[in-house]
C-alpha cells in the first residue's frame, strides 16, 4: 500500500523563495517517478498553475478564510489519496495572517493538516542573523513542527557554510539545501504576482531548470525523510458523476487570457453532471454547442488585441447570452463581457454583453478577501445567501450608464463593481469581480448547474 507523505513549504515573508523551492521540489520528485499532489495555501491561481505544471496533475487550494477546517481537511485528505508525496506551498510569512494573532496563516494551516514545515529563508546580505530568525519561528508557536531549513539566495561557499553552521548550532534544525543566487529571474514578477506559466515564453525549459537546480542543491532524500504520513482519505460525501447521457456540456474559456480557475471549481461542476469543454477565446471561430459557459479570471488586458481581432467568437458569446445561455463570469470574465477595454489610448472591442468601457490603473483597485450578500435577482444564487470570496484587480470602469442598485450583490467586505455592490445580470448571465472557491461556496456549482439543466429542459420542450 502506498504511504503518502507530505510537508508544508513556508517562508519568512513573501519573496523568500518558497515558490521556487515548492515548484522545483515538486518537479524534481515528479521527474524521479513519484506521484506528487500539490496544494497552494490561500487565494492564488498563478503559483497553483506552476505547481500543476510541475506535478503534471491538478493543484488544489486550501484557504482557511474561505473554507472551514473540516472542509480543508476533507479536501486535503481526499485529493492526497493515492499520492506518493504531497507538497503544500504556504503564502507570505509562516505566521502572517489577517490579524496580530496570525489568523488564517500558513502556520494555522500546517497545524490543521498536522503537517511538518520546511522553512525557506532568503539569506541576502545576512549570515548568523538567519539563525535568530529561524529560532524566533521555532519559539513563537512551539506547536508548529518545523523540521528543516532551506537557504535561498546563497552567494558563495563561505556564505553557505557560515549560515548553515549558525542555523544548525543555535536551532538544532538541519539545513537540507542551499539554493544559490541565480543569474536569471526564473519567476519574473508582474502586477498580480509572478508571470503565469501560460504566458511564459518557455515554461517547459523553466521547469527543467528548476528540477535540475533542486536536485543539485537540495538533499531530496533527507527532505522526503522528514515528511509526515498523510492520513487515509475520508469517505467522500461527494456527488457521483451523472451518466454521460444526462451530462451538460459546460464551456470553460481556457487560454492565455483566461486561466484563473480553481481545480475544485471545475471538479464541482463535473461531480454535478458537467462535461467540461475547454474553449480558446483567442483562436476558436465561435462557441461550440453548449448548455452553459464559465468564464474565469485572467489577464484579458494582455491579450486584448487578439480577443478584439476574434470578432466571430465575440459575437457568438453575445448571441449566446441574448439567447438565454447560462453564463457565469468573474473578474477577467466580467471584463470580457463588457463593451471594450481602453489601453494606452487604444480601444479594443469585447463581447458587448454589458455596455461597459473598462480601463486599467497602475494601482490595485481591489486586493484581498471579500464577502457579499445576495439581495437581488440573479440566475444562480438564492437571495439571502452570504458568500466569502476574494478580489484581485487593476481594472477600472471608465463608462457605465447603469445604477448601483441594479447590481445583485451587496458587498459587506471588499470593493465589488461599484458603490459597494457587485454582480451584473442579463437574462441568465451573472458577471462579478469577486472570485469564489467551490469548496467554500457549494451553492455556486449547485445553482449554476441547476440553471443550466433547467434552461436545457426548457429548450427541449420548446423544440418538441
Amino acid at each position: 500500500m502506498i504511504q503518502t507523505k507530505g510537508i508544508v513549504i513556508a517562508g519568512l515573508a513573501g519573496g523568500s523563495g518558497k515558490s521556487v523551492v515548492s515548484v522545483g521540489l515538486t518537479a524534481a520528485l515528479a521527474r524521479a517517478g513519484k506521484r506528487v499532489v500539490p496544494f497552494k495555501k490561500g487565494p492564488d491561481y498563478i503559483d497553483a498553475g506552476w505547481l500543476k505544471l510541475a506535478a503534471g496533475s491538478r493543484c488544489y487550494n486550501l484557504d482557511p478564510y474561505l473554507m472551514d477546517e473540516e472542509v480543508i481537511r476533507h479536501s486535503f485528505l481526499t485529493h492526497s489519496a493515492g499520492a506518493d508525496r504531497v507538497i503544500v506551498e504556504g503564502n507570505r510569512g509562516l505566521y502572517d495572517g489577517v490579524n496580530a494573532e496570525g489568523g488564517y496563516s500558513t502556520a494555522e494551516l500546517a497545524l490543521a493538516l498536522k503537517m511538518p514545515v520546511l522553512l525557506v529563508v532568503n539569506c541576502t546580505k545576512t549570515t548568523r542573523t538567519v539563525a535568530a530568525m529561524v529560532l524566533g519561528c521555532q519559539k513563537l508557536d512551539e506547536r508548529v513542527d518545523i523540521r528543516g531549513v532551506v537557504l535561498n539566495q546563497i552567494g558563495t561557499e563561505r556564505h553557505r557554510s557560515i549560515v548553515t553552521q549558525a542555523v544548525e548550532t543555535y536551532t538544532g534544525l538541519p539545513v537540507l539545501g542551499s539554493v544559490p543566487r541565480m543569474s536569471r529571474d526564473i519567476f519574473p514578477m508582474r502586477h498580480l504576482g509572478v508571470t503565469p506559466h501560460q504566458e511564459y515564453e518557455d515554461s517547459g525549459a523553466a521547469m527543467d531548470f528548476l528540477a535540475a537546480t533542486m536536485k543539485e542543491h537540495l538533499d531530496l532524500e533527507r527532505i522526503e525523510a522528514i515528511m509526515a504520513p498523510v492520513g487515509r482519505s475520508l469517505s467522500a460525501g461527494q456527488d457521483r458523476p451523472q451518466p454521460a447521457s444526462s451530462r451538460l456540456r459546460i464551456g470553460v474559456l481556457m487560454d492565455a487570457a483566461f486561466q484563473f480557475y480553481y481545480s475544485e471549481n471545475l471538479e464541482a461542476l463535473e461531480r454535478l453532471g458537467a462535461q467540461l469543454v475547454m474553449v480558446n477565446a483567442l483562436t476558436a471561430d465561435a462557441l461550440p454547442a453548449l448548455d452553459g459557459l464559465y468564464i474565469g479570471g485572467g489577464f484579458p488586458e494582455t491579450s486584448a488585441r487578439e480577443l478584439a481581432a476574434n470578432k466571430g467568437f465575440r459575437e457568438s458569446v453575445k448571441q449566446a447570452a441574448e439567447a438565454g445561455m447560462p453564463i457565469y463570469a468573474e473578474c477577467g470574465g466580467l471584463i470580457y463581457l463588457g463593451e471594450s477595454i481602453v489601453l494606452d489610448n487604444q480601444e479594443y472591442p469585447l463581447a458587448g454583453v454589458f455596455p461597459i468601457r473598462f480601463g486599467m490603473s497602475k494601482r490595485p483597485q481591489a486586493h484581498g478577501y471579500s464577502v457579499f450578500e445576495v439581495d437581488g435577482a440573479n440566475p444562480f444564487y438564492a437571495q439571502g445567501t452570504e458568500v466569502k470570496g476574494h478580489e484581485f484587480r487593476y481594472s477600472i470602469i471608465l463608462d457605465w450608464q447603469g445604477r448601483a442598485e441594479e447590481l445583485a450583490l451587496k458587498m459587506t467586505r471588499g470593493q465589488g463593481f461599484m458603490s459597494g455592490r457587485d454582480g451584473l445580470t442579463m437574462k441568465n448571465v451573472l458577471a462579478l469581480y469577486t472570485h469564489i472557491h467551490a469548496d467554500g461556496t457549494p451553492e455556486w456549482a449547485e445553482g449554476f448547474i441547476a440553471r443550466c439543466r433547467q434552461q436545457k429542459q426548457e429548450g427541449s420542450r420548446g423544440q418538441s
